[in-house]
Formats: C-alpha cells, structure tokens, sequence
C-alpha cells in the first residue's frame, strides 16, 4: 500500500472542496451549477454531522472520503490518481473497526466495486431493479457483518 502514513479521520469544513472534486469526477459530469450547490450544501450538512471522514493526503488536499450513517455506507470515493493505492481500503477498515455491521449498495454491473467490496468481507444480499434509486439501474445490497463466517 502506497501513501503517506496518515489514518482516516473526520472530514472538516475546509475538506468540503476537494470531497466536491472528488466526487463530481466521478459522478458530476454534465450536473448543473443548480444541482452541484444542492451536493455543496448537503455535503456540508453531513461533514457538520461527522458522517464524513477523509483520508488527507501529506502536501494538500484529500485522497478520498466515506459517508456513513451507523451501518449504513452511502459513498466511499477516491481521487482517480489516488486509486489503486490502498485508500479504499484504508477507509473501509476504519469503518470496519468502528462497527458490527456495515451495508451498502452499488450497481449490479459495477464489477470493480463488488470485487473490492467481497475482497474485504462483503456479501451480496438482496438485488434489486432500480426503481428506488438515483440512477434507475439495477443494483445490490452488499452487507458486512463482524462475525460472518
């Protein structure tokens, strides 16, 4: 694993930036100024709440971040030239050592996310069509649990 040593740690106010930068290159192409201020604001609300934590990176800047809420994982992103460097998993570990039980979804075709979510113990536990998601497309429940066998 590749990186500087520094641990996961709750995300603060000046982290709002480049957590936006982080996740518009992964999902912000084409998004309006309208629909980026509404994720600036709800983003902001939930680093106040301290559902948030990064993985700061040792010049400037964060590497990557995790929005949880109990055991309920909502994002976990990196920087594009951050990955492949440990930090997803870093970040998931943190969450791990924090709780019994973590679930989170992701896209049934997302083949790179569900082998990286099996890697670190995840099972697949209920599938859906995609009608009660953002996007609209098919995807699944993946769960970890502390004690499974």
């Amino acid at each position: 694993m590749n990186g500087t040593g520094a641990r996961p740690g709750p995300a603060r106010l000046w982290h709002l930036g480049a957590i936006a930068r982080i996740l518009w290159l992964d999902t912000g192409a084409g998004k309006g100024a309208w629909a980026r201020l509404s994720e600036l604001i709800l983003l902001a609300r939930l680093v106040r709440a301290g559902k948030v934590h990064v993985l700061p990176a040792r010049v400037a800047g964060t590497r990557g971040f995790i929005i949880r809420d109990g055991a309920r994982i909502h994002a976990l992103y990196t920087h594009p030239r951050a990955r492949r460097q440990g930090i997803g998993s870093r970040l998931l570990a943190e969450a791990q050592t924090c709780a019994s039980r973590l679930e989170l979804w992701t896209g049934q075709d997302n083949v790179t996310a569900r082998a990286f979510y099996v890697r670190h113990g995840f099972y697949p536990a209920r599938f859906s069509n995609g009608l009660g998601n953002d996007d609209g497309l098919p995807d699944v429940q993946m769960i970890w649990e502390r004690n499974a066998p």
